[in-house]
């Protein structure tokens, strides 16, 4: 492997580690909000642990309310006092009671909490074009107007800022089952409405192609194109089995099934390459950004649960295919402007399961948290021969890498070796860098299946890594089995 520090790639935009929270199984519910009276410390109703745990990922941007949940919201029903706010029926997510006592104003809350830039997505599948154009007057404008003072009457006298906006959500499906030549219409006639008061600035994202729908990105780009959006969304979810009515199990899987769910993963790569080539045909300065606001493993729920709460633990597996992805994003960092793992508490590929009072991280989260030193760094290139990783007729890439410069000078590097039954030792020529120190941690586990319980919390944790050796220009390090390294070299 060649690393060339004495050249430089696009910036990793720091928005590369966003989350998506929708209003889902006991993602908010539990997850997130339990409630001022509840025995579970929170404040103002948003639990103290998840928010300090979050909070240490250094979470950029944070997606909600939805997802499909999005497009059936009416954010007047998620204002003003709780007990008076109507309750819904969660149509997409299990017919459960919507109480909305988690709304605008709470949103707002967790985001400063964490520390993180809100991305609302609004309703076009079921709302109107005036509903959306209030709410945006709503959130952001200082002016005296019926919909700023309606925010001040329910106690927020000055206006949020709200960087992102959604104009619906996989309006192909959920959204509204809608042509992409249907949508293009509506977006363009909905966006006209989200304007922008008081000096903020909203970036509008359009929905985007569902995986490999080609045709709707190239519609998109020519309908709408880069004078009218900042942002192309794309969904993409990694199955086992590539069955939706089967999608294999989170935990009970063998090695045939966890090369095919890599195999899957890595089709992240190809599609980015694609939608970003029609993109790129219109839009060639590359002003819209790629944003991959849905991705991650999706599995069959665990036995015994709500089939429409999508829970599923998340194993040493899934925090392989997280670090698959960011150094596939790395390589797009020039395009993919944005990305939301879904999702953040309870729900897919969730950083944080949560049982009552009860609170676990997960492997998946442990990778956000070893990356995070990427945000807002420069991008190195890298030329990496790697050997293969085979079996039951399938084969991959058994390394994967990236490396970047952060602003004080350091490098880092994310290295997965995916093989699950030997180590990999990798070789690096450090080009224009003459590098005094190499440090690192290791995430790995007894088994592809490990996870987190609750009455084993760390079973799965990062550790210190000790196998990296400098000499001169040369780095030399043994990748264990089954493994995501993280090292940084001064």
């Amino acid at each position: 492997m060649i690393l060339r520090a004495d050249q430089t790639g696009p910036v990793i935009n720091p928005n590369l580690y966003g989350h998506f929270a929708e209003h889902l199984g006991r993602c908010i519910y539990e997850g997130i909000w339990v409630g001022e009276d509840s025995p579970i410390p929170n404040t103002r109703g948003i639990r103290n642990d998840v928010v300090a745990a979050l909070k240490n990922l250094n979470i950029p941007v944070l997606r909600w309310p939805g997802g499909c949940f999005a497009d059936e919201y009416h954010w007047r029903d998620g204002i003003g006092p709780r007990e008076k706010r109507p309750a819904m029926i969660n149509t997409h997510w299990g017919g459960v009671v919507e109480t909305n006592h988690f709304g605008t104003h709470e949103f707002f809350d967790l985001c400063e909490q964490i520390g993180a830039a809100p991305y609302v997505c609004g309703n076009v599948g079921s709302g109107s074009v005036q509903e959306m154009m209030e709410w945006v007057e709503y959130m952001t404008s200082d002016a005296n107007s019926p919909m700023a003072n309606l925010r001040r009457a329910n106690g927020r006298d000055q206006p949020w800022k709200l960087p992102y906006f959604g104009v619906g959500n996989e309006s192909w499906g959920c959204g509204g089952s809608m042509t992409p030549e249907y949508y293009s219409g509506e977006y363009r006639r909905y966006n006209t409405f989200v304007k922008n008061y008081s000096g903020n600035k909203i970036q509008r994202i359009a929905c985007g192609s569902n995986g490999a729908d080609y045709n709707w990105t190239e519609v998109l780009m020519k309908n709408v194109g880069a004078r009218m959006m900042n942002g192309l969304s794309l969904h993409y979810y990694t199955l086992p089995t590539g069955n939706w009515r089967k999608k294999g199990s989170a935990t009970d899987f063998d090695e045939p099934a966890y090369i095919a769910t890599l195999v899957n993963t890595l089709k992240m790569d190809e599609l980015i390459t694609r939608h970003g080539a029609i993109m790129d045909k219109y839009d060639p300065d590359q002003k819209v950004g790629m944003v991959i606001d849905e991705w991650g493993i999706w599995t069959d729920v665990e036995p015994g649960t709500n089939p429409g709460f999508l829970y599923q633990q998340n194993s040493l597996r899934d925090a392989i295919i997280a670090a698959l992805n960011f150094n596939i994003f790395h390589r797009h960092a020039g395009r993919v402007t944005m990305t939301n793992i879904a999702q953040t508490v309870n729900v897919l590929q969730a950083m944080i399961l949560t049982d009552k009072e009860k609170m676990l991280l997960t492997p998946t989260y442990h990778v956000f948290e070893m990356y995070k030193v990427h945000q807002g760094a420069t991008s190195l290139p890298l030329a990496l021969s790697t050997p293969d990783y085979e079996c039951g007729g399938k084969k991959i890439p058994a390394v994967s890498v990236t490396a970047s410069r952060a602003p004080d000078g350091k490098i880092h590097l994310g290295l997965v070796n995916a093989n699950p039954n030997t180590p990999v030792t990798v070789t690096c020529t450090l080009a224009g860098l003459t590098a005094k120190r190499a440090a690192g941690r290791v995430l790995t586990a007894p088994a592809i299946t490990s996870i987190n319980t609750f009455d084993a919390p760390a079973a799965v944790a990062p550790k210190p890594f000790h196998g990296a050796a400098l000499s001169g220009e040369t780095l030399t390090l043994t990748l264990p089995a089954k493994s995501i390294v993280t090292l940084e070299l001064e």
